[in-house]
């Protein structure tokens, strides 16, 4: 008597990769959530100003004028966008190149969240040009003398660097072993190229403010403004990491079951670090009032915000950073890490909007255009990490590809 085999149904890659399992209506169903409900209005939203900007011109979307040719795009989305995306490079250098591997759990979303920035960050910068489609000249122009000539050679260049490290989680997700294998083995490599590239850029911004010692406020402007760059991107890094691991394993840590992932140990190393450099970085922005003789400006009213972004968002967060990780309390160590993200926002806006052009009659105030494109951008990448980190091994490896750390 012949006995029939039974052919069970291997599930496909679509239901298994994308919908989480489920079968589409169940997919459809399970985005009815309240935060899924704002996002979409945000997105429905900003999407058509985007294309009413493209069309009609900055002119028609924003408050840009000839004195005021920089604004929230370039002082909010790009400005910050890039330099709070610093954890991937300070992250991945703590992992690959000084060996601190019990970070290694927070290096995936580290390296996620700055591929994203740097991605919005492009589509902010591609906003603000009055003609996009000459972006690829600061890259193909061969002005090598052009500080703007570096910073676009670097952001390409990182942002690539950023693709191919991710590539490693994605190669998991599809399974692809040979090619997992072989990027793996490049880590160290990109690693090294990240820290170098972002050295370079995240100075290199600081260096455009250079040419405008006529435009910037003496309380803002040193000519050391591109080392305070650089330092407070590996500020940003710190509190970003700090932030966005606290979040990530709240939120996602249904996905950790069986992954021992000791947060708050890494979070209070993070509090030393951050202490540290927050410390010195403070002292560096008292160094610049003083090499540029700005005492007086401080009695001022952009005296007063001055303070209030060097005290109470640098040398407050630096104080709680210590105390925190002393005494080991992670709630305070988050805090900190909190105002320091916000800290270095406040930086960027200040140095691009605030404190540019201060002496001009006529002040800069964004549209509420150009505020709902920033919120929607901001969105986007929330909403794509969301999505990647649901769907991707970024939180821990996947058990086969595992070679320990």
């Amino acid at each position: 008597m012949a006995t029939g085999s039974v052919v069970v149904a291997q599930p496909s890659f679509f239901r298994e990769k994308i919908l989480l399992g489920m079968n589409l209506p169940q997919y459809l169903r399970s985005l009815l959530t309240p935060w899924n409900a704002v996002a979409a209005v945000i997105v429905a939203v900003g999407l058509p100003i985007l294309v009413i900007r493209f069309w009609l011109g900055l002119g028609a979307t924003t408050n840009l004028s000839q004195t005021a040719p920089w604004g929230l795009w370039i002082g909010f989305d790009m400005m910050t966008g890039i330099v709070l995306a610093a954890g991937g490079f300070t992250i991945g250098s703590a992992v690959q190149i000084f060996g601190l591997k019990d970070y290694h759990p927070i290096e995936r979303p580290a390296i996620l969240t700055a591929f994203l920035g740097y991605l919005l960050a492009v589509f902010g910068l591609l906003a603000d040009l009055g003609r996009p489609w000459n972006i690829v000249m600061a890259i193909f122009n061969y002005g090598t003398a052009s500080v703007l000539f570096e910073v676009a050679w670097c952001v390409m260049c990182y942002t690539t660097v950023l693709l191919l490290e991710f590539t490693v989680p994605f190669f998991e997700w599809l399974g692809w072993k040979k090619l997992h294998g072989i990027l793996k083995k490049t880590l160290i490599a990109l690693t090294v190229l990240s820290v170098v590239f972002s050295t370079m850029h995240q100075s290199a911004l600081g260096s455009l403010f250079l040419l405008m010692p006529t435009k910037l406020h003496p309380l803002w402007y040193t000519p050391y403004i591109f080392i305070f760059f650089f330092i407070s991107a590996i500020v940003a890094g710190i509190c970003m990491v700090v932030v966005e691991s606290s979040i990530s394993h709240r939120i996602f840590g249904s996905q950790l079951e069986g992954h021992h992932v000791d947060v708050d140990k890494l979070t209070l190393g993070l509090g030393r670090a951050g202490a540290l450099v927050m410390f010195a970085y403070f002292f560096l922005k008292l160094q610049g009032v003083i090499d540029g003789h700005a005492w007086g400006y401080l009695l001022t009213g952009y005296g007063a915000w001055f303070l209030v972004e060097i005290v109470g968002f640098v040398l407050v967060p630096s104080l709680l950073f210590a105390y925190g990780a002393r005494n080991a309390n992670v709630k305070i160590v988050r805090i900190a890490g909190a105002m320091g993200v916000l800290g270095i926002v406040l930086n960027r806006v200040n140095v691009s909007m605030v404190a540019l052009n201060w002496n001009q009659p006529v002040r800069y105030v964004p549209s509420w255009m150009e505020i709902w494109v920033s919120i929607t951008l901001v969105t986007l990448g929330v909403l794509a990490f969301r999505w990647i980190v649901n769907r991707m091994p970024i939180l821990r490896e996947d058990p086969r590809f595992s070679e320990g750390h």
